[in-house]
């Protein structure tokens, strides 16, 4: 991959437990304004790995268009695996982050620190 080529990454840490999250289920969608509605087409899905990373960038290779995105987080999915979780505190089930892409040579991370009971974001590097 050229390192100037646009890029959409991400990774995951569980704050409650102070490790990656592993297994979260991840969705990229490009969400287009058509007639009266937003619709979302789905361009990529992964797993994190061990690191909470994912194997390869969920865009690149020239894919980066300029408009909104959303990365759509299952994190129902990945607090059930875990047998010690009490899903009565687990508010959380799936964490959509939506961003604006307006440089298509850019490298957009966006990391999300979950736990049972909160979540945050920011643009990583």
């Amino acid at each position: 991959m050229q390192p100037n080529a646009g890029r959409i990454t991400t990774h995951v840490l569980d704050t409650s437990k102070g490790a990656p999250a592993v297994g979260v289920r991840i969705e990229l969608y490009f969400i287009k304004w058509s007639g009266n509605e937003w619709n979302a087409l789905k361009m990529a899905e992964s797993l994190t790995n061990s690191d909470g990373r994912l194997n390869e960038p969920l865009l690149h290779e020239g894919k980066l268009e300029v408009g909104e995105y959303e990365l759509r987080f299952d994190v129902k999915r990945y607090f059930a695996q875990d047998a010690q979780t009490d899903m009565t505190h687990v508010l959380w089930t799936e964490v959509p982050i939506r961003f604006a892409v307006r440089d298509t040579g850019g490298h957009y991370h966006i990391p999300l620190l979950i736990a049972p009971g909160g979540y945050s974001t920011y643009r990583g590097s």
